[in-house]
């Protein structure tokens, strides 16, 4: 019997477009090439088969505030969200560090003369955050739904996103504390789609924090996969499709890959001037990867910073904005950005005696070879002298290995596209609905597709919307939450959250 839905890629927009179509009572089934489900939701043992790695995804802001995973509800099935006491910490080469903590009223007294400002920059935010959050994660198609909250953000981003960012602040401190975050972003410095990225994460680090699951981002992923099953969803993997005539018939095929790989799956089926339109799509800066595994914690120079399980390496704000910059250009930097991920200090049973797991990424050109390890074993030694000799073990992944590890990684791109103001809005290309491939009954579901990069599940959620309405005719949410049970072949009622409920309405 042929599916009702077939879905390409197991990524977290792959899992959420199979929860919301299974809960609409449709029967689902997704292809993964890799062995196992997740995309970057992966978890592995890589020195030590008690302590687990996140291969790509590591820390969560996303997990806790999209709208689909509130509804999802992944504390009700089971998936522990756990919080270090600061969300983020940023050392400073002569020795000082800034420290984001989720109190907002410590992370302003750290700040000095700079912790008024930084309240007036922060408090609004979080008073609407469910707001900001839901436009800068919607389908950026249709009016905000708080324009208060719009006009907060778009003022902040205006005054954060421009040159008039550098003198925003007195102290370096401050500068560099809101440039971290800005730089994950992952292109060039000062910029618009920059500044609206530093104000979501920069704002949620006070507020919902930036949490890791207990015992690695896999849980995510099981969650997931467990409502699809529960569902009557199939998963297949191991299989990797190179076109869509591979697939079984079904009424609709959302695919979670990048652009490249859809017209390499549709070749011969796409109009023109659309296969056009995705030759000309572009792919952001890589990162490169190294793991570690280590005899103890980190010996941060300043010991502030080890109560953060994010820690960003670049410098001042300055030297943060040169190096960004230089690699969006596609060179690689003396002293690229590096953001280190230590899990165990939110989640210590990832660690045992004298074993400890620590990994970061460094921004390089898109496409490079360079092995990251010794880079950023030497970027993490300056702000922590003694590291290297806490290690036992290390392994490096460099931009263009990513790219043979996740095809939709294009040359280490682990965003699936560079966020630049065109194709922030315009993703993958300029359409009023980008979902929707001008083939029948097709829809792209990635990052590739707005709201982008970020494990937040939107991207999935809009298009398995977009195929509920135009080819089932279902024009009311699937209900998400744990409590809520669809039976196949069953059409749900009305959406159980007003938020949600506002957000599907048809726009296309």
């Amino acid at each position: 019997m042929s599916p009702d839905a077939v879905i390409v890629g197991t990524g977290p927009n792959g899992l959420a477009a199979g929860v919301t179509l299974a809960r609409a009572g449709l029967s689902v089934e997704l292809y993964e090439a890799g062995d196992s489900i997740g995309g970057g939701l992966r978890t592995e043992s890589l020195f030590d088969s008690d302590i687990p790695h996140d291969i790509c995804s590591a820390v969560h802001p996303m997990a806790l505030a999209s709208p689909f995973f509130r509804e999802f509800g992944l504390r009700d099935r089971g998936v522990q969200m756990l919080h270090a006491p600061a969300s983020y910490a940023h050392p400073l080469p002569h020795g000082a560090a800034a420290v984001a903590y989720r109190d907002l009223d410590a992370t302003c007294a750290g700040l000095g003369r700079d912790g008024r400002r930084w309240r007036r920059l922060m408090q609004p935010l979080l008073q609407h955050t469910d707001g900001i959050v839901d436009l800068l994660l919607s389908d950026q198609r249709a009016l905000p739904r708080d324009p208060a909250a719009a006009l907060v953000l778009s003022h902040r981003v205006v005054a954060h996103g421009t040159r008039l960012a550098s003198g925003s602040f007195d102290t370096e401190e401050a500068k560099a504390l809101l440039a971290g975050v800005a730089a994950h972003a992952v292109g060039r410095l000062p910029s618009l789609v920059a500044g609206a990225v530093g104000m979501l994460l920069g704002h949620l680090a006070h507020g919902r924090g930036w949490p890791v699951p207990r015992g690695g981002s896999a849980r995510i992923a099981a969650a997931l996969a467990a409502e699809i099953t529960a569902h009557g969803g199939v998963f297949h993997t191991g299989q990797l499709i190179s076109d869509l005539a591979e697939l079984p018939r079904a009424t609709a095929v959302l695919l979670d890959v990048s652009p490249s790989a859809l017209a390499h799956i549709a070749a011969g089926r796409l109009p023109t001037r659309y296969q056009r339109a995705l030759a000309h799509y572009t792919y952001g800066p890589g990162a490169a990867k190294a793991d570690f595994l280590l005899t103890e914690r980190v010996p941060w120079a300043n010991r502030a910073v080890g109560g953060a399980t994010t820690v960003h390496l670049g410098g001042t704000q300055a030297d943060i904005f040169h190096s960004e910059t230089t690699t969006a250009a596609g060179v690689l930097a003396d002293e690229p950005f590096v953001l280190v991920v230590d899990p165990v200090v939110a989640d210590p049973g990832r660690a045992r005696p004298g074993k400890y797991p620590l990994w970061a990424y460094a921004h390089v050109p898109n496409g490079d070879t360079t092995d990251p390890v010794e880079l950023i074993t030497t970027r993490i030694e300056r702000y922590a002298p003694g590291f290297r000799d806490t290690i036992i073990a290390r392994r490096g992944i460099s931009a263009a290995q990513y790219e043979a590890y996740n095809r939709n990684y294009v040359g280490g791109d682990i965003g699936t596209g560079a966020m630049t103001i065109g194709q922030s809005v315009l993703r993958p290309v300029a359409r009023t609905n980008p979902y929707r491939v001008p083939i029948p009954g097709v829809y792209l579901c990635s990052a590739a597709t707005p709201p982008g990069p970020g494990v937040h599940g939107m991207s999935g959620y809009h298009a398995a919307r977009a195929a509920l309405r135009h080819e089932f005719g279902i024009r009311e949410c699937p209900p998400l939450g744990p409590a809520a049970h669809v039976l196949p072949g069953q059409l749900p009622g009305p959406p159980s959250l007003p938020i949600l409920q506002a957000t599907c309405q048809p726009r296309f």
